[in-house]
């Protein structure tokens, strides 16, 4: 009998240019484009495999799915699923290591970029007449700064990190890498290890590419903005609970740096009256840095390839 696979929600994934088809050979699949927590238990109820992106799997819905035996996330991190819980009941969570490395990487370059050369608001600037208004044959709206000489600070450097790191070096860059209170790192060429502590107070742009954990939870708060210089840019390509966001919102209108660069926030899609979104001092990407065509394609490849593997009775990319 063909195992029940479910995708609970696969819309953001493939949105309709890529194809279900090698998952669709593997089993009887259920294809969800969203799926609500009401929604959840019904949809899942029979399935041993499970495909979701953000559809939160907890401990009291893995209480209630006796059939289920796999839980595949597309994404790399796995925060969506109560994998302690899914451990005690056999079920096996894999997820799709560095699928979008240099997807997120290049956006973090262009956040970085953006907030030196001001692009956006030079774009809008000439559209409105600024340029031609202008008496000389070039002007600016904002201070124009290089990226080199200046210095990255990474907090996080896995295979984003990594490769976060390589592009900034290409920049001539400073780089550092936030080091873990009582681990000897690995030497990586060209990056700078030290405490976060130090790393915040040195870092021009610093750049969050952690996991979400509970060590991790607002890990930018209060205490760690106030260390930043105040000319310094906060940016986040990772998740947006690593930061307590009502304290960036009051760092940001007090000037105690400069601004921020996210492109995800702790709520998504965000309330309407979030309080970072309309403050001029932060500039919001709705989490974008892993969505182009190159990573998505792979994303799919990778579950795939995992819903394969499990169903061979070698399940691979097991965090659990």
């Amino acid at each position: 009998m063909p195992a029940r696979i479910v995708v609970l929600d696969g819309h953001t994934l493939n949105p309709g240019d890529l194809s279900w088809a090698p998952l669709q050979a593997l089993g009887e699949v259920a294809l969800h484009a969203r799926t609500s927590p009401a929604e959840l238990l019904e949809r899942a109820r029979g399935a041993q495999i499970l495909i979701t992106n953000k559809a939160p799997i907890d401990a009291a819905a893995l209480s209630q799915l006796p059939e289920l035996r796999y839980v595949t996330v597309t994404a790399t991190g796995t925060n969506i699923v109560d994998v302690a819980a899914a451990r005690r009941r056999g079920v096996a969570v894999s997820n799709v290591p560095s699928y979008g490395a240099d997807s997120v990487a290049e956006h973090t370059l262009g956040l970085m970029l953006e907030a030196s050369k001001h692009l956006a608001r030079h774009t809008a600037a000439v559209r409105a007449g600024g340029w031609a208004q202008q008496p000389d044959f070039s002007f600016s709206v904002g201070e124009i700064r290089l990226l080199a000489g200046r210095t990255l600070g990474i907090v996080g450097l896995g295979a984003i990190g990594r490769r976060v790191a390589e592009l900034a070096l290409a920049f001539k860059m400073t780089v550092l890498a936030a080091r873990r209170p009582g681990q000897a790192p690995a030497e990586v060429t060209g990056v700078s290890w030290c405490e976060l502590s130090e790393l915040a107070a040195r870092a021009d742009f610093l750049s969050l590419h952690c996991p979400l954990t509970e060590q991790t939870r607002e890990l930018v708060d209060a205490a760690l903005l106030a260390r930043m210089k105040r000319s310094a840019v906060l940016i986040n390509t990772a998740r947006g609970g690593l930061i307590a966001e009502a304290a960036l919102a009051d760092a940001l209108r007090s000037g105690r740096i400069a601004a921020a660069y996210l492109d995800v926030l702790g709520s998504e899609p965000p309330p309407a009256d979030h309080p970072l979104i309309a403050l001029p001092s932060c500039w919001v990407t709705p989490h974008i840095a892993w969505a182009s065509a190159e990573a998505r394609a792979r994303l799919l490849e990778v579950t795939v390839n995992n819903v394969r593997a499990f169903l061979a009775g070698a399940p691979c990319n097991v965090v659990n």
